[in-house]
């Protein structure tokens, strides 16, 4: 399917009907197009916006990525998922991301396992042109309302870092995002905006690509920032970030990849090639969540808020509320019963045990996974998972995904599932 990311200038004047297209900023007069980030422009100029052309098309890049994720249907694909996406952008400055094209398709590929084309052309919304205010933050961190975002929060803060926090708006996520903020003393300066994709039409619910909107976002707010070379930091545990595939069945896009280290390697080199001086750190890829929990360095802080933060992969779908069976709520389960915390999150399903037959995918899954890492050893059960990792990082990935099963395997026996 073919998607169109343009200014309303440059839009073209007659779309097809098997072309899906969106505006950037503005609304179109043609009443299919869809609208991406509406009125943000002028919202970005009075907090004193003012990127670079590189930052900016990143923007749009990023956002027109997620516009098309959501927009086109996978079970409308030649194999019920893996989609065909041709990718139309508008944007100031084409000519480095057409000379780095095949860098971003693969990227894409990596990411969300579908086919990409994509075409660069100019005619993009010029950057917004605030007057810049001073800030006195070192570095952006990315603050979801999360368990792991909020754990790097705290671990930035007591090392005396000073982080601007970027948050994308979420349902009752927003509420938590900005208390946590405030807590960690960054409230002033706390970017918490919303991609504000609108269209006519059914919406893909896996949305593969919804961490670009994120990384846009947080490459944004390093344009607030005095020194010329930033940092952002994307706290996530190296368990989920490398998701390794349970089943087979369940290999490459199968399993989210929005952390997955190879996206990320090709995500930093891709903004090195457009010139954008951000650095993407993670500084907990060797580390499972558990641990996570228990090196964190305010354990006070951090009991007072872990239990309200959001893991849930169908946190809508249970009325804001845990479901206590996909993958990651058992991570999360598994986590604070390492930390050796009492858990008082809400979950529909206390109990794995109690999810029944029909709930019970997941937990199937992850019961398969301990059973052949314990049964048949960490190598047996990762095969090829680890291919992208250097010869260096290869032994503390392993490290972590087998201790990453056995922090599981201790809540699966517990609740009588092996």
């Amino acid at each position: 399917m073919k998607i169109i990311c343009s200014s309303v200038k440059s839009l073209p004047d007659r779309i097809p009907p098997d072309v899906q297209a969106f505006t950037f900023l503005e609304s179109s007069p043609q009443p299919e197009v869809g609208r991406i980030a509406h009125g943000w422009l002028r919202e970005l100029e009075k907090d004193g916006y003012a990127p670079s052309v590189p930052v900016w098309d990143f923007v749009l890049f990023c956002f027109a990525v997620y516009a098309a994720d959501v927009s086109v249907l996978r079970k409308e694909s030649a194999d019920g998922w893996t989609r065909q996406i041709e990718l139309d952008i508008t944007l100031n400055d084409p000519a480095p991301w057409e000379a780095n094209r095949q860098l971003v398709e693969k990227m894409l590929r990596v990411l969300t396992g579908d086919f990409w084309t994509l075409q660069f052309s100019a005619g993009g919304p010029v950057p917004p042109n605030g007057q810049r205010r001073l800030c006195d933050r070192d570095c952006v961190a990315l603050l979801s309302g999360g368990l792991d975002s909020l754990i790097g929060g705290i671990d930035a803060v007591a090392q005396g870092r000073k982080p601007i926090f970027v948050s994308q708006r979420a349902f009752e996520d927003s509420a938590r995002q900005i208390k946590y903020a405030n807590d960690l003393g960054g409230g002033e300066w706390h970017q918490q905006w919303s991609h504000r994709v609108v269209f006519k039409g059914k919406k893909e619910t896996s949305t593969r690509a919804r961490s670009m909107a994120f990384y846009g976002l947080a490459v944004l707010a390093t344009s607030l920032l005095p020194m010329e070379k930033t940092e952002i930091l994307v706290a996530e545990n190296g368990f989920i970030s490398i998701n390794p595939p349970l089943l087979p069945g369940r290999m490459a896009s199968f399993s989210t990849r929005t952390t997955y280290p190879l996206f990320m390697s090709m995500l930093q080199e891709l903004l090195v090639v457009l010139n954008i001086k951000a650095s993407l750190l993670m500084p907990y890829r060797f580390k499972t969540k558990g641990e996570m929990l228990g090196e964190c360095a305010d354990q006070s802080m951090l009991k007072r808020h872990a239990c309200d933060t959001t893991s849930c992969g169908r946190f809508r779908t249970y009325n804001r509320t845990h479901c206590g069976r996909c993958v990651p709520c058992m991570v999360r389960k598994a986590a604070i019963q390492h930390w050796g915390q009492v858990d008082t999150t809400h979950y529909k399903f206390p109990s794995l045990s109690s999810a029944g037959k029909t709930k019970a995918d997941d937990p199937m899954a992850v019961a398969c996974a301990v059973l052949s890492s314990e049964q048949q050893g960490i190598d047996s059960f990762l095969g090829a998972t680890l291919s992208f990792a250097s010869q260096a990082d290869r032994p503390q990935y392993r490290r972590v995904i087998e201790q990453g099963l056995i922090e599981l395997a201790v809540v699966l026996r517990r609740d009588g599932i092996i």
